[in-house]
């Protein structure tokens, strides 16, 4: 299996953030008992902005450039979040990658080649997925954001970045029951990015450790002033 390189890997990880989830955060989250199973999407995308402060979660990870291309090899992790701007993302399989927000500079961290990208969180995640699930509740400002339907029991909204700078085209959330099933990001390269979400919880006790990085010892640091 030829394992990407640091760079794509990279440039990948802060495309989500950019994420990539995110969401995000991306990434977008709502609980709220039995109304949300009668709501809307774009009803359900409100009131997780309004009523979650914090959530963790698994997800899973492929990315294909359209129809009929060959996939990526599927990635696998989990992610933490507390809201507004401090997230960890962190890829366990098929290999290591932690991206770390502290709510001013976005950390990713390659553990296999001892390297770290350090950006300043306002120029790295804004009109991103990240943007929706871990920052304020104006998403609408960068978004023109809609209801979009149903598919495979899951309700979904199309975000469209208002910016003609942003790296996505389009960005679709789904949820069922109220959950967060999963994203869908086309950026502006023809790429497509599909991510699962399972085992979803809602405002935890989250470590704030979690959401703090040193560069270990010896690892080689490029930051973006």
């Amino acid at each position: 299996m030829t394992r990407p390189s640091f760079a794509l890997r990279a440039t990948e990880g802060l495309r989500f953030f950019a994420l990539r989830a995110t969401v995000g955060s991306l990434l977008a989250w709502v609980v709220f008992g039995a109304a949300a199973a009668r709501a809307d999407s774009l009803q359900q995308l409100r009131e997780f902005l309004a009523q979650t402060a914090s959530a963790r979660g698994e997800f899973s990870q492929t990315s294909s450039k359209g129809p009929g291309s060959r996939g990526s090899q599927p990635s696998s992790g989990y992610f933490e979040f507390a809201r507004p701007g401090r997230f960890r993302w962190e890829t366990k399989s098929p290999y290591q990658q932690v991206i770390v927000s502290d709510g001013a500079r976005l950390y990713v961290y390659d553990p296999d080649l001892k390297q770290v990208t350090i950006k300043q969180v306002k120029g790295a995640i804004p009109a991103s997925p990240a943007s929706i699930l871990f920052g304020s509740n104006d998403f609408e400002r960068d978004f023109q954001v809609k209801s979009d339907g149903a598919r495979d029991g899951i309700e979904w909204v199309l975000a469209t970045p208002r910016s003609q700078d942003s790296s996505f085209e389009r960005i679709r959330i789904g949820f069922r029951d109220g959950l967060p099933a999963a994203m869908e990001l086309a950026d502006s390269f023809g790429q497509t990015t599909e991510l699962r979400f399972s085992g979803v919880q809602r405002n935890p006790k989250l470590d704030p450790g979690q959401f703090h990085f040193e560069p270990p010892k010896g690892a080689d640091v490029l930051e973006d002033q």
